[in-house]
């Protein structure tokens, strides 16, 4: 076993759950990660561990959404762990930032969610994902930078999602951010990116690729 393992096991283990579901979830995390010590990594087991991040502005009015090159849905960023992340956080932020292009967001302590989703064919031999997701705040006037993995990055408001995401990707946002708000992690409004009006899919504060990019 892995160091990296053992603080993954260490960190979802430490995850308290508010609902049935999410707690369902743990206890399968925690028993995928019992069973299967190569069960962290994308050559291991077809169904395998990520990391991914709800990147929301310091008023925790507007999330950072990717358009997924393969899933062809506007998510959150995240990824596959790699050898040299020392714990889940670390493996977390450092796909927001790939993925985002933000310098200095800041990680939340804790696990904010879990989720575990099949996955198309367009995925290879990767055939489910169990996703340990956490919450970060970006700096005051952040603006993304697509990367090589997506096809479009933008701000989004929590009340208004594009029609193009995982169903069950806004209630979990949102939620989420309630609780941050509870905890008193909000700052000022005037802290919300771009403008205060809300991101709809005809007008997206986007940053696009000048060619679509391959994966």
């Amino acid at each position: 076993m892995t160091s990296l393992h053992a603080s993954a096991t260490a960190a979802v283990s430490s995850y308290e759950p508010a609902t049935i579901e999410q707690r369902q979830l743990r206890a399968q995390f925690l028993a995928h990660l019992e069973q299967h010590g190569d069960g962290l990594w994308k050559s291991g087991p077809p169904v395998h561990l990520t990391t991914s991040t709800f990147v929301y502005s310091a008023d925790l009015g507007s999330v950072l959404l990717v358009l997924h090159t393969k899933a062809k849905l506007w998510l959150q960023p995240g990824g596959h762990l790699e050898p040299e992340d020392v714990d889940l956080p670390a493996a977390a932020l450092r796909e927001a930032t790939e993925e985002t292009g933000i310098a200095g967001l800041r990680i939340l302590p804790g696990i904010a969610h879990l989720d575990r989703h099949a996955l198309a064919d367009a995925f290879g031999r990767c055939r489910e994902h169990l996703d340990v997701r956490y919450a970060a705040i970006a700096p005051h006037g952040s603006q993304p930078v697509v990367s090589s993995e997506s096809d479009a990055v933008a701000w989004w408001s929590l009340a208004d999602f594009p029609e193009q995401t995982d169903p069950a990707l806004p209630l979990a946002m949102r939620t989420v951010a309630d609780q941050l708000r509870h905890a008193g992690q909000a700052g000022s409004p005037s802290a919300s990116p771009g403008s205060s009006a809300s991101t709809s899919d005809s007008s997206i504060r986007s940053a696009l690729p000048n060619s679509t990019p391959s994966r």
